[in-house]
């Protein structure tokens, strides 16, 4: 029997002309791998690595045992054999066709044929056994490779193709199938231009200049390259067929201006705005009826808006055959007053041909003739570092052939309210394109010699280029000096804007920072260097009036004009930012400002975060023992919240500079301020986003604050809590040093309450450790002790650690009374957390206890109630368990629903010992229904 193995697409195989099933995915792969080395013998381990990868089943030897069996059964009577050797499998197969192998034997043959007609038979022949990509849907780590390979192989045979049709004369009946692959292969010149070639020799001259822009842009973006010889010898064939001879002028003798600078050295980065431009441009520019093209860049100082502008216009030179106009308005240069806009007038005048005395002397009427001289042109404008619309409008040509450029520090609103402006709005540098930036000034070699201080550099500069530039600079004018002493110099935040300093005024950050402050009026040069105050990366606006002791309305006014010139970003609404050096020259300019105005200023924002968290914990946990807070400053309002879902909101929002006030807070030895500040985010950190280590980061500094206040109710309470924080985090030895401490304070100060607190979290910890029996003696302390203070919340918490120790005990029985008792207490006390975890905690006994159907019952209702509680932590838990009884049961689909679902919290959680465990458990379940 003759049998056809088709891998070219679908892997296939028929007999006599009749198609057989091949079996699962996995069985298919098993023949393909053999198929591939026909004749030879695969050792066993290499036929796993090539179907599982890296990832096989522990019982992948009795899978692969079964998938051979099975194939053998289908090729039985068809003279395929799958034959077991002391060197492994092998497949033969005398009377049969595998198509990979036809395929490059037919391309062998087109390539050593002499004959361009009986060549293109044999290339058309190979190409059309290909019907998809190989394997088409198979996957595995080694099949992926081969399928790569062998998809360059189609490519070069394509290639050879393509050139043998040309030469032909076939290029009309090759341009759709060359555009579908140049479409596929942005990159490949050779494709490009075989596609260009086609094109122009099918008389569409335009699409072949079109096709050839778009490889070149392309290959600048992506590879920082230019078309290679032979792309830009056709290019200039083609444009040499297409017009008169480069050079000559259309424009009778008159000048053509050309008077962009030279473009930047090692420009990186900016790929979205380049094409943001390319694509406003081609859909925006040229078209009657249109208005002038006019695209704004704007950003900080030192963001790289001139940079932008000129890459960009030199790029796109060509696209303006009748000249370039440039000024640079100075609208916030250091050290001299902007540019009158009839001095940047006389200018244009004078570079489109007028002499000095046949230019008017009225503002208007120069307008009126440089518009008149601009009529008709395809020009480029570039407008550089303009102060305001006012110093701009009159320099707007009239016609719609003209484009225009312009950067500033300001936002120049009615640019776009008034001439219908496209904004480029410019951020920092990417941490790549950072890095990138400076290996292009400093070298690969400097750059690799000394990773850590590259990084420091990078974190210091923050993605600012013309910080990033600064240091380059400082760095090249020593070629010798290592790169950490210039690091060392940017260490310290109130010496790096000193380091920032190249020795000349276009290069010392610090000056290019003041000539954007002092266009600032005076209220809102103030609320600059406040801002400058705040604690945290950025700033909500009701934060920001507390700061600035303004109401909500006027702080908007106020940060709104900073926002203008580009010294704070909202980047979302109602939230503020600054980049980090903008930040610590707003500092320096706080600094100006009276003690008592600074002093006054941090107090109220550091009251704003911890009142309003203090209500937002009230939220989340009404049984949560209250602090004795400070009264509120004047001038000091806390954000109104009026739920839990607002206080999660809150949190999510504030939570970094929650943190950040808590640093403040230890840095002025505000004590009291620091240890709340902890309290009020326990419940966020611990029972709604698992921030484990903000955790025991802020009870640490509370224990430190608790012992300067000499206070030891509040020391005792610390150390409950940091040692909570540190048995979550799986630092068992410092969380049982820390609870003994506390529960020693508390026995000395008769707190019946906090040894109850230290009792259960001990019983936590120690079944942690595996020691049940000793868990069990802890909460049964905790138990008495909440019961001896009447404390029913707290008791059935108690309860509920009491079911947890019975039922990890093995007593099934004694753990659910234990449980339903804490679950009633909870209910009855409405405390959701509470009856969440109990819930739980009765679905793990039941399922120990053989009970299935309610443990399920049990998981889902728990399941239910940590999502709406946004406890995402106990949600992956308790999917975790969920599977099992579904497994238990046979409802296997079911189990690995749970399963995966619970797998991408725990990634997304960083939970790593967790996820490797689902992991496996999903492993197994796979295996269960192969087999």
């Amino acid at each position: 029997m003759w049998v056809e193995f088709g891998l070219l697409g679908e892997t296939t195989a028929t007999i006599e002309g009749r198609e057989v099933l091949l079996g699962p995915a996995r069985q298919r792969c098993v023949l393909a791998a053999l198929l591939m080395d026909a004749g030879r013998a695969v050792p066993p381990d290499r036929l796993v690595y090539r179907v599982w990868g890296d990832h096989a089943p522990y019982s992948v030897a009795g899978t692969l045992r079964v998938y051979l069996s099975r194939l053998r059964d289908v090729f039985k009577g068809t003279g395929v054999e799958i034959d077991r050797t002391s060197s492994g499998y092998v497949l033969r197969a005398e009377y049969a066709t595998i198509d990979i192998q036809d395929f490059r034997a037919l391309v062998e043959r087109g390539r050593a044929s002499a004959d361009d007609q009986a060549a293109s038979e044999l290339f058309g022949q190979a190409l059309r056994l290909w019907r998809g990509e190989a394997f088409e849907g198979l996957h595995s780590d080694w099949l992926d490779e081969l399928r790569t390979l062998l998809e360059a192989e189609r490519l070069s045979a394509s290639l050879d193709r393509y050139d043998i049709e040309l030469r032909l004369g076939r290029h009309a009946a090759v341009l759709p199938s060359l555009a579908a692959d140049s479409a596929a292969y942005p990159l490949d010149e050779r494709l490009t231009r075989q596609l260009m070639l086609a094109q122009h020799r099918s008389g569409r001259q335009a699409d072949a200049l079109l096709t050839y822009t778009r490889i070149s842009r392309q290959l600048r973006d992506e590879l920082g390259s230019d078309p290679g010889p032979p792309l830009r010898k056709l290019h200039q064939r083609i444009l040499d067929n297409g017009r008169a001879p480069a050079g000559t002028q259309e424009t009778g003798g008159a000048p053509v201006p050309r008077q962009l600078p030279p473009p930047p050295g090692h420009f990186t980065g900016r790929a979205a705005e380049l094409a943001r431009l390319d694509t406003a441009f081609d859909t925006g520019s040229g078209s009657p009826g249109n208005s002038v093209a006019i695209f704004k860049i704007v950003g900080a100082g030192g963001i790289g808006k001139t940079a932008l502008a000129l890459r960009w216009a030199h790029r796109n030179a060509q696209r303006f055959p009748d000249g370039q106009l440039y000024v640079n308005l100075r609208g916030f240069d250091p050290a001299e007053a902007p540019m009158p806009a009839t001095a940047a007038l006389r200018g244009f005048l004078a570079a489109l041909g007028m002499t000095p005395t046949a230019i008017p002397v009225e503002p208007d009427t120069q307008t009126g003739l440089y518009r008149s001289l601009m009529a008709g042109k395809r020009m480029l404008v570039l407008l550089d570092n303009a102060h305001n619309t006012e110093q701009v409008a009159p320099l707007l040509p009239g016609d719609p052939s003209c484009t225009v450029l312009v950067t500033s520090r300001q936002r120049l609103s009615t640019l776009v309210t008034s001439h219908a402006a496209r904004a480029i709005d410019l951020d920092v540098l990417s941490r790549a394109e950072a890095v990138t930036l400076l290996t292009g000034n400093l070298g690969h070699d400097r750059i690799a010699a000394e990773p850590d201080a590259v990084a420091a550099l990078l974190d210091r500069c923050a993605g600012l280029p013309l910080a990033l530039g600064i240091i380059a600079a400082r760095a090249g004018a020593h070629p010798g000096f290592p790169l950490r002493a210039l690091a060392g110099e940017l260490d310290a935040a109130s010496t790096r804007l000193n380091a920032l300093d190249a020795g000349e005024l276009a290069t010392n950050l610090r000056a290019v920072f003041t000539s954007s402050y002092r266009a600032l009026d005076g209220p809102t040069a103030e609320v600059f260097g406040l801002l400058g105050l705040a604690p945290g990366s950025d700033i909500s606006l009701p934060a920001a009036a507390v700061l600035i002791a303004a109401p909500a309305g006027a702080a908007a006014m106020l940060l709104r004009n900073l926002e203008n010139a580009n010294l704070v970003q909202q980047y979302q609404p109602g939230r503020y930012r600054m980049h980090d050096l903008v930040r610590l020259y707003a500092a320096e300019q706080a600094l100006r400002l009276p003690e008592a105005d600074q002093d006054g200023a941090l107090r109220r924002v550091i009251s704003f975060y911890l009142h309003t968290a203090f209500a937002a914990e009230q939220l989340l946990n009404p049984r949560s023992r209250p602090v004795q807070l400070d009264p509120l400053p004047p001038g000091c309002h806390p954000q109104p919240l009026s739920d839990p879902a607002s206080a999660i909101a809150w949190f999510d929002a504030e939570h970094a500079n929650l943190m950040a006030t808590q640093r403040a807070a230890v840095t002025h030895g505000w004590h009291q301020a620091v240890w709340q500040v902890a309290w009020t985010v326990h419940t966020f950190h611990h029972h709604r986003r698992e921030l484990l280590p903000d955790q025991l980061t802020a009870w640490s500094a509370a224990v430190h604050a608790a012992e300067a206040l000499e206070d030891a109710a509040t020391q005792t309470i610390a150390h409950i809590m940091l040692g909570r924080s540190q048995a979550v985090s799986d630092q068992h030895s410092a969380a049982l040093d820390h609870l003994h401490r506390a529960r020693t304070m508390a026995e000395e100060r008769g707190s019946l309450a906090d040894q109850a607190h230290a009792h259960r979290i001990l019983a936590w910890v120690w079944g942690r450790r595996g020691d049940d029996e000793r868990s069990l003696e802890h909460a049964s302390h905790a138990l008495r002790a909440y019961q001896a203070t009447e404390s029913p919340d707290w008791e059935a918490s108690a309860l509920s650690e009491m079911g947890w120790c019975t039922a990890r005990l093995g007593k099934y029985d004694e753990a659910r009374e234990f449980g339903e008792a804490a679950l009633a207490l909870h209910r009855q006390h409405r405390s959701r957390d509470g009856e969440a975890y109990t819930l739980d905690s009765l679905g793990y006994i039941a399922y120990h206890a053989g009970d299935h159907d309610r443990a399920i019952d049990l998981f889902r209702q728990a399941l239910a109630l940590f999502r709406d509680l946004g406890n995402a932590h106990e949600e992956a838990d308790t999917l975790g368990w969920l599977g099992h009884p579904y497994l238990a049961l046979g409802q296997h689909e079911r189990a690995g629903d749970a399963w995966r679902a619970a797998l991408t919290l725990y990634r997304a959680q960083h939970r790593a010992s967790d996820a490797d465990r689902v992991q496996r458990d999903l492993a197994d379940l796979a295996d269960l229904a192969e087999g």
